[in-house]
């Protein structure tokens, strides 16, 4: 016997593209409720995984997918998952369907520990000593398709989380915390 929901995930998993917005307030109008499926497709930059995955359905997230994103995202450096944020998903996949492409994102950092945080931190300038990649309400994020500016524009169109673009080093940051913008 097949019930709604998962009809909706059989439907979703098949389907390239999806409509999926964040559900906040401050939002756009235009993606509020925006239909009753969310979805992210990542390619891991270090480990090579692929992830695929209806995290939302109806309303509610679906636990079994938000835990394997949380073990998607974990400090590869350090092998230690952490529960990721679902509110920067929703971001992240919000950003994805106004990019309109069936290209994952690829991911060069998603959730991090302190002594990874550090390890970086003395080899790499700008990354914070707070990040909020040890919160794991962040991720670090690349096309081969789109641009950094494409990238930002977009996650920068629903006026929620941090994003910071690194042209340079050509990937864009996403967080779930408080809303700003910086280019470096």
């Amino acid at each position: 016997m097949i019930n709604r929901r998962c009809l909706l995930l059989k439907l979703a998993s098949a389907t390239t593209i999806l409509a999926a917005a964040p559900v906040y307030s401050k939002a756009p109008g235009f993606i509020r409720g925006a239909g009753d499926v969310r979805k992210i497709r990542f390619r891991n930059f270090n480990t090579g995984e692929f992830i695929n995955s209806v995290y939302w359905i109806e309303g509610s997230y679906v636990s079994e997918a938000l835990k394997e994103v949380n073990y998607f995202m974990r400090d590869w450096r350090q092998n230690k998952v952490k529960s990721y944020d679902p509110a920067n998903l929703d971001i992240l996949s919000a950003t994805q369907g106004l990019l309109d492409s069936s290209e994952p994102f690829y991911l060069l950092s998603g959730y991090r520990t302190r002594k990874s945080n550090k390890m970086l931190s003395r080899m790499t300038d700008g990354v914070a000593q707070n990040s909020y990649h040890v919160k794991a309400m962040a991720a670090d994020i690349r096309m081969r398709t789109r641009s950094t500016d494409k990238i930002s524009k977009a996650a920068n169109s629903f006026k929620s989380g941090g994003v910071g673009r690194y042209p340079r080093s050509g990937f864009v940051h996403i967080d779930s915390g408080p809303f700003r913008t910086w280019t470096s």
